[in-house]
């Protein structure tokens, strides 16, 4: 070993005893303060320096080898047997599509990858603070960019080759690798493919709320879709004006929305599907259960993760578009 190391343990933390000491050991391979056959301090060593119990130091060994991050040899003890690289995932929220995202892009990682996730709330100070103190520190940067002036300039800071844009492509350039899906060209199409299901209804009303983040380019599809087909549309922002009309067919990109829908839904006894209709932005575990199931449009969230994966584990450039698509079910 290069210099004895300590491992610092809170001993107050909710973060198990045994978990922390895997982190502290990986995060000293990530920050080549372990080098690949250095050994680890012995278990007694770090039992009475951390104040560990035997089984703790134990456990935490047992983990780092099943994850080929260590492996050992008998009566010499443990050494480092893998190099350890570190990631940044920047998010914008976490919501339950999110969810399926992360744990795609996490599961087509390699055991010896470590992931940080960060979450930007669409605050350009929050997004500064996250990539200006991430510099260098990282293998590479997967980051969720939003519409705003001072973006390109951050995320300019970071070599192409190490950042991946995801999700929207509002800011990339020629040379910038991006894993995107597409909210304009794409939702018109798809509009356009299923645009009987919108004629049996009087109007077709976007439910389009002033604290969204959601791109505009849908809103625009939206509106290019309606005036092309002859549907009498509105756009409704304002959502504590809102009431659910009978024969109605309604779109929404919020979440929240789809609950204040269903709930006049449920006090008006309006069936979705027969006597209004609804159709929801972004696809998640759930909506295929919410009474009798909730159409959708929507990318393939785990095909998204997974292409993310494919960029960190691989030095080839990638610039793809992951389709959109109409999940049909019974709200409209």
């Amino acid at each position: 070993m290069k210099t004895p190391l300590h491992f610092d343990i809170n001993h107050e933390s909710d973060i198990p005893k045994y978990q922390q000491l895997v982190n502290g050991i990986n995060d000293a391979i990530a920050n080549n303060e372990l080098s690949i056959g250095d050994p680890l301090p012995s278990v007694n060593h770090i039992r009475k320096t951390s104040k560990l119990s035997r089984d703790t130091v134990f456990k935490a060994y047992s983990i780092l080898k099943d994850h080929e991050v260590v492996d050992s040899v008998p009566n010499k003890g443990y050494y480092v047997a893998s190099k350890i690289s570190r990631v940044l995932l920047v998010l914008d929220t976490f919501k339950a599509y999110k969810e399926v995202l992360y744990h795609a892009f996490i599961d087509n990682l390699p055991k010896n990858i470590i992931t940080d996730v960060q979450f930007h709330h669409y605050n350009i100070e929050n997004f500064k603070t996250i990539l200006n103190n991430s510099k260098g520190k990282y293998f590479k940067y997967v980051v969720m960019n939003f519409d705003h002036q001072d973006v390109p300039s951050v995320i300019s800071e970071i070599d192409d080759d190490k950042l991946l844009l995801i999700d929207w492509n509002v800011h990339s350039g020629n040379k910038n690798n991006f894993v995107c899906q597409d909210f304009g060209e794409s939702v018109y199409q798809v509009l356009s493919d299923a645009k009987a299901l919108f004629k049996k209804y009087k109007a077709f009303y976007f439910l389009y709320p002033t604290f969204t983040n959601h791109p505009k380019e849908t809103l625009h599809a939206f509106k290019k879709f309606c005036k092309k087909y002859h549907l009498e549309f509105k756009i409704i922002t304002d959502m504590s004006d809102f009431k659910v009309e009978k024969n109605i067919a309604y779109f929404s990109v919020s979440d929240r929305v789809l609950g204040q829908f269903l709930e006049q839904c449920r006090a008006l006894d309006f069936e979705p599907g027969v006597d209004v209709g609804f159709l929801s932005y972004n696809e998640t575990p759930m909506k295929q259960f919410i009474y009798k199931g909730i159409s959708v449009i929507s990318t393939d969230f785990k095909a998204l993760g997974t292409k993310a994966a494919a960029f960190i584990t691989n030095d080839k450039p990638v610039q793809s578009y992951i389709p959109t698509e109409l999940i049909l079910r019974n709200s409209l």
